[in-house]
């Protein structure tokens, strides 16, 4: 299956930070804000949630749910939305098969290391479960506005 805008989202099941699991049907009728991000309680992925949280209640008035997505364990997403006051779910995708259907799991180098992790992307999955947008190598800062800017004016 291939990944294109104006085509239907992959759907996934994952276990979710409150213990359930989630599926991406589960969200029909609302925009989807699914945001893939390398782990939890680093410096650049907790200003991301915390910028997803400050914009909550924002998107929420736009019909938008938003999902955060890593390969950390559950207990690491409950820690890190206590600490964070995080008010949305955060998937645990420990075997990369959802970063894999939507082609985040990618070659990184840090160090003149080379190893497997998600790559920072945000995607937007309309009322109908379609792929309204796409951001890929995601860069923190502004990232949140742009999308709640897009989300206003398109949905």
């Amino acid at each position: 299956m291939t990944l294109e805008v104006g085509k239907k989202a992959p759907d996934f099941k994952l276990t979710a930070s409150n213990g359930e699991t989630v599926s991406l049907s589960d969200f029909k009728g609302k925009n989807v804000i699914l945001y893939f991000y390398p782990k939890d309680m680093t410096p650049g992925c907790t200003t991301q949630a915390c910028d997803f949280r400050d914009a909550h209640k924002s998107f929420a008035e736009l019909n938008a749910v938003i999902l955060g997505v890593s390969q950390d364990p559950i207990d690491k997403h409950k820690k890190f939305i206590d600490k964070y006051d995080l008010p949305f779910l955060l998937l645990v995708d420990d075997e990369h098969d959802v970063a894999k259907k939507y082609d985040v799991w990618k070659l990184k180098k840090m160090f003149g290391k080379e190893y497997m992790g998600m790559e920072r992307s945000t995607f937007l999955i309309d009322k109908d479960g379609n792929l309204a947008k796409e951001w890929r190598k995601v860069k923190v800062k502004g990232h949140v506005e742009e999308a709640l800017e897009y989300v206003k004016n398109n949905h």
